[in-house]
Order: C-alpha cells, then structure tokens, then sequence
C-alpha cells in the first residue's frame, strides 16, 4: 500500500518547488518588465495589429516611429507577421470641435458606429438615427425654422463631421483621420506601405480599472463563500482553511506559470483568464471534497484508528476516480490546445495548468495539510494520538 501520508513532506518541497518561481515573477510584476504581461482589458491603452509591405521592418523601428509623434509603445512580432502595438489610448480623449454644440445639449455622445477618426465627436440634441455627429451648417429643422441640427434626420444618414471621431474598434481598415491617421502616415513616410491590418482596439482606463476590481472581486468572494461551505458541510474549520490553502496553491501555480510565461514569451492575461481561474477553483474544490467526504465517512467506520491511517486509506480508495475524471478533462482540452486555434488557446492553457495541479493539490496538499492541523491541534490539547500500527517487514531470504 502506497504510504501517501508518510512520504507528505516530499510533497511538500514539490509544492514549494512548484510555487516559489511562479510567486516570484508575480511579485516582481509592478516593478519592472518582467513577469505577468496583462493585456489592454485590464491596462487600458490601443492595440494596434499591422504588417508592413517590407517584411524587414523591426517592432524597434516602429517604436521609434511613435515615439517621434510623442506617443510611448511597445511592439512584438507575431507569429503571424504582424507587429502588434501597445500604446496610450489613441481615440478617447475628446477634442474641441470647429463649431460648438447647441445650448442645453450634451457636449458628447458615443456613436452606434464609430467611424476612423482620432477622437470621439462632440454631439448635439439626440435625433432619430443610430449615428450622432454635429453638423458643419445650420440645417432647416421640421417646422422650416433654421437651428443648428446635430442629427442626420429619419434616414439613417450622417452628416459631415466637423471633428474627430472615435477610433475603430477592432477592424480591419487603416484609420485615415485623427491621431491614427497621423501615426499611419508617419509609419508609411518612414518604413514603408501598411500592407493590412488585423485588429484595432483602444479601451480607456476607467473601463480596464473596473474590470480588474471585479475580477479580484469574483475570485476572492467566490474562494470565500467555497470555504464556508466546505465548512458548514463537514461542521470544521480545518476542513475549510485547509481546503483554502490548497486552493490558493492552486493559484500560485497557474498565475505563476503565465508570470513565467509572460517573461519569456510573452504571454498575456487577457478578459477570459478571471473564466479559467474561477473553473480552475471550482473543479479543485470539487477533487477535494471527494477525498474529505470519504475521510469523514472513514472517520465514522473507524473509531479508535489513528487519523492518518483513515486519511491515507481515504486517498487511496478514491485515487482511481480523481485521476480518471481528471484525465478525461485534460485530454479534452488537449485537443482543444492543439486544434482550436490562437484565439482560446491561452484560456485552455490555463485551464489545462489549473485541472492538473488541482488535482494534484487535492491528492498530496489538502490531505496532508489536514492531517498535520489535527496532530498539531492533539498535541495542543494534550491528546494521545492513536499510534499508527507498524508497517509490516518484508521477509529477507
């Protein structure tokens, strides 16, 4: 029988060996380059995805390009070809208009489509279209008197545009107008014709800075109302806390993989990670819960024998369905890696770090935790632990 319990402190410096490098790229993460590489969802910024005429082109050619304009970036080659730009948000920043908006009316609307232009356009009195703009001349209103009309009217159509507008998000055509287009123009006068453009983003920094609050809000609310379950559920604490230490190894492992990963491959953490963590969460709380409903069955059976006996029996009797059930996931989502393409890949990446290491930490660290707690707890109060009965000698010949 495989002692699992007795050999738990081996398993302890695994722990440890798997946790200290990642735990150290997170913590060097807001003081330099290294570590977690968070994408624009949770910075805010633009991101920019070209590929130039001229395959030679250098991402350190295109950073020189912006930082002549004044602007900050940062640029990789993708495996793709393109340069993938990071920079301050280009197209958010509202700018004065030619003519000023009526009296009364809002100075600025978002539009129902953007159109390619540096920055949002400041807009009049709502009228009936999808598409806001402020017109360049007085337009005659219905009742034929003439007032200044920031809407195009019933048909749909918009009319002329006296300023920027706001930048595109996530097309495929160059932007022309604006701060965009300025910086298309530098890039094209410096290194040559943008053959195609991939993808445009920008998202400001009030929207990254509410999401991130929310992720750590979800993850953490949702660790804590696990551990009042698992608590509730076997009327002990150290049912609970251990169950949280195991899980917050979990997270160790898997946010310092992509700190690693972020490093030396750049690697980002992007909107569909916080769905990776909270399913890693989950899935390791539900491995755990396993193994402990069966030690407090095992408890019950067993009166009188010592506790890491009724662990380590409990481990073993339920070792084949964590690892099947385990096993079928991981496979799943290894197809699902190799075959589904760049866009989940990093998501299934997680979750393929997480389901492993959770069921791992279910098996080798929550178990041994519990056992360590309840002879510290024996030792506190002044009971005699049952004695473990001695292991059996092999016969020498």
């Amino acid at each position: 029988m495989f002692d699992v319990i007795g050999k738990r402190r081996i398993f302890y410096a695994l722990s440890l060996l798997l946790t200290i490098p990642g735990l150290f790229f997170i913590l060097v993460s807001p003081f330099s380059d290294a570590g977690l590489q968070l994408t624009i969802d949770y910075t805010g910024g633009t991101r920019w995805e070209i590929k130039f005429a001229d395959p030679s082109v250098t991402p350190a050619q295109v950073e020189q390009v912006f930082a002549a304009n004044d602007l900050t970036a940062t640029a990789i080659r993708t495996e793709s070809g393109y340069i993938e730009i990071k920079t301050e948000p280009i197209g958010l920043t509202p700018q004065a208009s030619e003519s000023p908006a009526p009296s009364g009316s809002p100075s600025a609307a978002p539009s129902g489509s953007p159109a390619p232009s540096g920055s949002p356009a400041p807009s009049g009195s709502p009228g009936a279209s999808s598409s806001v703009a402020p017109s360049t001349s007085p337009s005659p209103a219905a009742s034929g008197s003439p007032a200044p009309s920031a809407s195009p009217g019933a048909s749909g159509s918009a009319g002329p545009s006296a300023s920027p507008s706001a930048a595109p998000i996530g097309n495929t055509e160059l932007p022309r107008d604006g701060k965009l287009g300025e910086m298309v123009t530098a890039l094209e006068a410096r290194l040559g014709k943008i053959e195609s453009q991939r993808s445009l983003t920008t998202i400001g920094a009030v929207v990254s800075s509410d999401l991130l609050r929310q992720a750590l809000i979800l993850i953490v609310v949702g660790s804590l109302g696990i551990v009042a379950w698992i608590t509730y559920r076997f009327r002990d604490v150290k049912f609970g806390v251990t169950a949280l230490v195991s899980l917050l190894h979990d997270v160790i492992v898997v946010v310092g993989s992509f700190a690693i990963l972020g490093t030396f491959f750049h690697v980002e953490i992007d909107a569909l990670f916080v769905t990776a963590m909270l399913t890693v969460i989950g899935f390791s709380v539900h491995d755990t819960i396993v193994v402990f409903d069966r030690i407090r069955e095992n408890k019950a059976r067993h009166l009188g024998e010592p506790f890491d006996e009724i662990v380590n029996h409990s481990i073993l009797q339920t070792f084949g369905r964590s690892i099947m059930t385990s096993l079928t996931v991981i496979l799943t989502l290894l197809a699902l890696f190799l075959f589904g393409g760049s866009a989940i890949s990093d998501f299934v990446l997680a979750l393929l770090i997480g389901i492993t290491i959770g069921t791992y930490s279910s098996i080798f660290v929550a178990s041994p935790l519990l056992v360590d707690w309840t002879a510290w707890e024996d030792r506190r109060h002044g009971r005699q632990p049952t004695a473990r009965a001695p292991r059996p000698r092999r016969a020498t010949s």
